[in-house]
């Protein structure tokens, strides 16, 4: 049985300008703004700097879910491009981490990748 990949952290603002391969399976994180019941599809966002960065999320396999408005969360999930150009994370978990510490999160997904880096150039 061959597990599914453990998801690559993107930083929202990556998700949201298309930085990620469609189908690819990915982590990341934002604060929930709003959540339509009937599409099964919540808004995530997240700021850099003084910019909004929406990213649409399909909760059709999370259901039923607590949606905490305002509350921070991180979605584990395939990555959809959408016919229009936007791109819509189908969740397959979708975790509220309200109190968690973001900016040591930001800091934490930097310093996987310079390590990752670092990893691959060395082989």
């Amino acid at each position: 049985v061959m597990l599914p990949k453990p998801g690559t952290y993107f930083f929202p603002w990556e998700v949201s300008a298309g930085q990620v391969p469609d189908g690819d399976t990915l982590r990341t994180f934002g604060r929930l703004c709003s959540y339509d019941m009937t599409q099964s599809q919540v808004t995530l966002m997240a700021q850099l700097r003084s910019d909004q960065h929406p990213i649409l999320i399909c909760t059709k396999l999370v259901e039923p879910f607590q949606a905490q408005l305002g509350s921070l969360y991180t979605v584990l999930g395939e990555l959809e491009h959408q016919k229009d150009g936007s791109c819509v994370v189908k969740a397959r978990v979708l975790t509220c981490v309200e109190g968690m510490n973001l900016p040591l999160l930001e800091q934490a997904i930097r310093e996987q990748r310079l390590y990752q880096q670092e990893r691959d150039s060395g082989q």
